[in-house]
């Protein structure tokens, strides 16, 4: 299994998911660059996600939507603050409107991935930096921890395809 954890830390403000891909870094990131190959894992099966917009450079931007299996959406938004290629994206991720506007009464979180050699392959590392307890608690709830776990563990079937 590629998931090894899905960790909320109300001390630390965060949620971590930690997995082990069977790949080198240049090859996991591309699971993050390629916006056709990121909507195939990003979101847990029941909610995939499309990505309308995506232009993977410091100050751009990302639009996508989830699709629920009754047909609902949920929007959000990703602002890319730091790329360093292949081992390193900070996002600034958000819930937004059906136009892509961030959702100003919903939690924004700092998500930072790291991509590094280890276990079999990379060792990444996708962590949720929230603004407080209460931002990182509404999450949970609505169950994020255990939808990026879902999202995440999604990526072993693409790995193998090659």
């Amino acid at each position: 299994m590629t998931v090894l954890s899905a960790t909320p830390d109300t001390d630390a403000l965060t949620l971590v998911v930690t997995a082990d891909l069977a790949a080198p870094p240049d090859r996991a990131w591309r699971l993050w660059a390629d916006p056709r190959t990121l909507e195939r894992w990003w979101g847990p099966p029941t909610w995939p996600a499309t990505f309308d917009t995506y232009d993977l450079r410091v100050g751009g931007a990302a639009g996508y939507h989830m699709t629920g299996p009754d047909g609902s959406r949920a929007y959000g938004h990703w602002t890319f603050l730091g790329i360093d290629q292949p081992t390193r994206l900070e996002i600034e991720d958000s819930f937004a409107d059906e136009h892509g506007v961030p959702d100003a009464g919903m939690p924004v979180t700092r998500m930072v991935v790291t991509l590094e050699p280890g276990g079999a392959g990379t060792l990444m590392t996708i962590s949720s930096h929230f603004a407080s307890a209460q931002a990182l608690e509404q999450v949970v709830e609505m169950g994020m921890a255990e939808g990026m776990a879902q999202a995440v563990a999604q990526i072993d079937a693409l790995l193998a395809e090659g």
